[in-house]
């Protein structure tokens, strides 16, 4: 009996809304995890009488080992599939986040927070649902990537403030051990989903996956050979030492101004909710437009969130944390959502994840430096403005890279 057209539409359509908000989920609860630091960074600066530069340096290590996972997550995706990056994914954020309330060593951080918390980030967030969503999703692939990158700005909005209030009512370690609770709880969630038809994708798609493999297409080894991976590889580095630059400091800069913690942790997590947006908007504007030139227009609203937050020195009040709140906001991770597509574009086939992962690392590493060189310069000038300087500076070269690379300036549409 043949099946009802639209019946099988309709079905189709489900099953791609709930593999993009999974993906968006899955992304939102495990970056957002990581982006909590910036308000566990005063704490444990007072717990243990660590300088600026030591605890940021936990991040850095999260931030690398963000850069390495992706590498790690595509590989993994291209070689066992989606249901083994996920469990192992949640395996590692629970038992990382779950045992950093009990630590009181640099290294043990190092390991938990920075090692378990980036790599299972990694497992669980936009490598492998890159590749996903561009099996369920064909002409608005743009904007459906958009929703899953966005899942990081989502994350911040969600987890940040909740860790706050977990702060002030359990302290930092039961803070922790919640969010290893929470992982637990959705470790046995991802065991009962039903990965074979997850990972196969839509029967009209050309990015579908018989039997959850790809073919064809370039590998990773062919893919670095080519302009095209470098360009992104460095677009990536560079907007990334910019922007975590930023926004790792900004709360404890935001307390130092005169506005309170809570304000300082719900100005950080409006930037979240912003950049949700922000990433969201951004993929519907590069189906329809340029997207180097939208992709230009993000870093313009990065280059005025980062003046108006320098100017809080001069000019303390809510007019110019508005500004930055609403600029920052809406640029910061803006750029993903435009790489990402062109990545699933260019280098769709059999080495997708792996090839999207190695770009990744490109951002780890720029938001590791980004982060550490931000809390190192802290240090050794007592102040903000050098950091402001060299975070706009990589940020401008992020943006000259969309137009001085052909293949990203003049890439074509599918």
């Amino acid at each position: 009996m043949t099946p009802d057209p639209t019946v099988e539409r309709t079905r189709l359509v489900v099953i791609s809304l709930f593999v993009l908000f999974f993906c968006l989920f899955m992304t939102a609860v495990s970056r957002g995890m990581g982006e909590t630091f910036g308000v566990f960074l005063l704490p444990l600066s007072k717990q243990f009488e660590w300088e600026r530069a030591t605890v940021t340096s936990v991040y850095s290590v999260y931030m690398v080992s963000l850069g390495i996972g992706s590498l790690l997550s595509g590989m993994a995706f291209d070689r066992y599939g989606a249901r083994f990056n996920y469990c192992l994914g949640v395996v590692l954020l629970t038992c990382g986040y779950g045992l950093a309330g009990s630590y009181t060593s640099l290294w043990q951080f190092y390991l938990s927070v920075g090692v378990f918390g980036g790599i299972g980030a990694a497992m669980v967030g936009i490598i492998p649902a890159q590749s996903l969503v561009s099996r369920w999703f064909d002409k608005r692939l743009a904007t459906a990537l958009s929703v899953a990158y966005a899942g990081q700005g989502l994350g911040a909005l969600m987890m940040v403030p909740l860790a706050q209030l977990a702060i002030e009512r359990f302290e930092w370690t039961g803070a922790y051990k919640l969010a290893g609770w929470l992982f637990a709880v959705i470790l046995l969630l991802v065991i009962m989903l039903p990965w074979r038809k997850i990972e196969q994708g839509a029967h009209n798609n050309p990015r579908m996956a018989p039997g959850g493999k790809s073919v064809g297409g370039l590998s990773l080894s062919e893919a670095l050979k080519t302009r095209a991976f470098w360009g992104f590889f460095f677009v990536f580095t560079t907007t990334a030492i910019g922007i975590f630059g930023i926004s790792l400091q900004s709360v404890a800069y935001l307390i130092e101004r005169g506005f309170s913690e809570v304000q300082a942790a719900l100005a950080f997590g409006i930037v979240g909710m912003l950049s949700f947006a922000g990433m969201a908007l951004t993929g519907v504007a590069a189906d329809r437009w340029p997207r180097h030139i939208v992709a230009s227009c993000s870093y313009l609203l990065s280059f005025i969130g980062i003046a108006a937050l320098a100017l809080l020195q001069l000019y303390p009040g809510w007019f110019f944390l508005s500004v930055f709140v609403i600029t920052f906001g809406l640029s910061a991770g803006a750029r993903g959502p435009i790489i990402t597509t062109l990545m699933a574009e260019t280098f769709a086939g059999k080495g997708l994840a792996s090839i999207y992962g190695a770009s990744n690392l490109g951002q780890g590493l720029g938001a590791a430096f980004g982060a550490f060189g931000a809390g190192l310069l802290f240090d050794l000038t007592d102040g903000y403005n050098i950091g402001f300087a060299l975070c706009s500076l990589f940020t401008l070269i992020g943006a000259s890279l969309f137009w001085l690379v052909p293949e990203i300036r003049f890439a074509k549409r599918r």
